[in-house]
């Protein structure tokens, strides 16, 4: 059975190995996954990877993969086997998605598609030429994904519910962005509450800042899966 707490993926958005093994220390198995994105990535990160695959934590390396096929596709099979759970590639065209199904293999590694990112807002998207509405376009994005092979995508509370109905059962969707109820929003443009992300259809939350930065980041975690718990079916 899956537990509140494994729903739970803590962003160590630090700049050094040695301040995230502290963070891994201190949120112990308060914590279902570990996300490690680009800043820790380009500082050791992967070897950090390594180590807890080894120790079989689950590990979501947050990498946003896009280029060539060819490169996309070494690249994801250099990652799946560093024996991580999860992997993030930027789902903008078939073939990127592809090239990452072909570099997995028949790894354990799921396939994450990021559709838009959460600091985004229409106006944004307006700036880089795109003229579809923001929700159209993660959806375009997330069905893209789930057609190439993907395990799920990487998409705001905001469209989980329009991606749960579209993709069905069994796409994860994983939401970033995440705030507790009462915290800042930072620059997080389209934040939702652990609860209510939930509530529309995510199957796994990430968050960085209200727990890495919080006084006490053990019960900072803690109190975030007890809003999981509240909204997960009796």
């Amino acid at each position: 059975m899956t537990l509140p707490r494994d729903r739970l993926i803590v962003a160590l958005d630090v700049p050094s190995v040695e301040e995230a093994k502290a963070l891994i220390e201190a949120l112990g198995d308060s914590v279902g996954v570990y996300k490690i994105g680009l800043e820790l990535l380009f500082c050791d990160g992967f070897a950090l990877a390594q180590e807890l695959g080894r120790r079989e934590v689950p590990v979501f390396v947050d990498a946003k993969l896009l280029d060539i096929e060819a490169t996309v596709e070494r690249a994801t099979a250099a990652i799946a086997r560093m024996g991580v759970a999860f992997l993030t590639v930027h789902a903008l065209d078939k073939k990127t998605l592809a090239a990452a199904v072909r570099g997995r293999g028949d790894s354990a590694l799921k396939l994450l598609g990021v559709t838009v990112l959460t600091n985004l807002a229409p106006s944004d998207l307006i700036e880089q030429g795109i003229d579809h509405p923001l929700h159209e376009l993660v959806l375009h994005r997330a069905l893209l994904a789930k057609d190439a092979g993907f395990d799920g995508i990487v998409a705001s509370g905001h469209e989980a519910a329009a991606i749960r109905k579209a993709a069905g059962p069994g796409f994860l969707v994983v939401t970033p962005g995440v705030r507790p109820k009462g915290a800042a929003t930072q620059d997080q443009a389209r934040a939702v509450t652990p609860d209510k992300a939930i509530e529309a259809g995510a199957d796994y939350l990430v968050v960085g800042r209200p727990i890495t930065r919080a006084p006490d980041p053990r019960a900072a975690a803690e109190a975030v899966t007890a809003e999981i718990a509240s909204a997960l079916p009796r």
